[in-house]
């Protein structure tokens, strides 16, 4: 399709349901009800050790629920039994189960509608999914392989 100049692309998303969802899925809009959150606890960063807040929380419509991981303001936006709209969420996997994230660049804000009915008998967040390793079990320390071979002799031979 073209476009003639001055003309903008249709930026609509298209709002998805929890069923729909799966492993490492981006661009998530989605409006779900809270059914459950739990407190907030403080944990640290991997990055540079500073401390931040995390909390929980399960949110569903009508199609599943799945588990909402909220980052420090985020928490103080969701309430229990109140329906939210995420914009550009995205599915990540801790520990082989999948997470509906908001992250840096995703909202979240009041819905215009709500949800009155959510399915919990179908909680994506208990499935788990095999995961690739991300580094391999064993690594040899440096020069192991050398000396498992052959020892040390030759290594660090002197030429005449």
């Amino acid at each position: 399709m073209r476009m003639s100049i001055g003309e903008e692309a249709d930026s609509a998303a298209v709002e998805k349901k929890v069923s729909e969802l799966g492993p490492h899925v981006k661009g998530v809009d989605i409006t779900v009800k809270v059914m459950s959150k739990t407190a907030a606890r403080e944990v640290p960063s991997r990055i540079d050790g500073s401390v931040h807040r995390l909390a929980e929380a399960l949110v569903g419509d009508p199609t599943g629920c799945i588990i909402l991981t909220l980052w420090d303001d985020a928490i103080d936006k969701v309430n229990e039994n109140e329906t939210i709209s995420i914009k550009n969420g995205y599915v990540s996997m801790f520990k082989g189960f999948m997470r509906l994230n908001t992250g840096k660049s995703g909202t979240i804000e009041p819905a215009e509608k709500p949800v009155t009915e959510v399915n919990e008998a179908n909680n994506l967040s208990d499935r788990r999914f095999e995961q690739e390793q991300r580094y391999p079990k064993f690594r040899p320390l440096y020069g192991d392989m050398d000396r498992s071979r052959r020892g040390n002799r030759g290594k660090f031979r002197r030429r005449r």
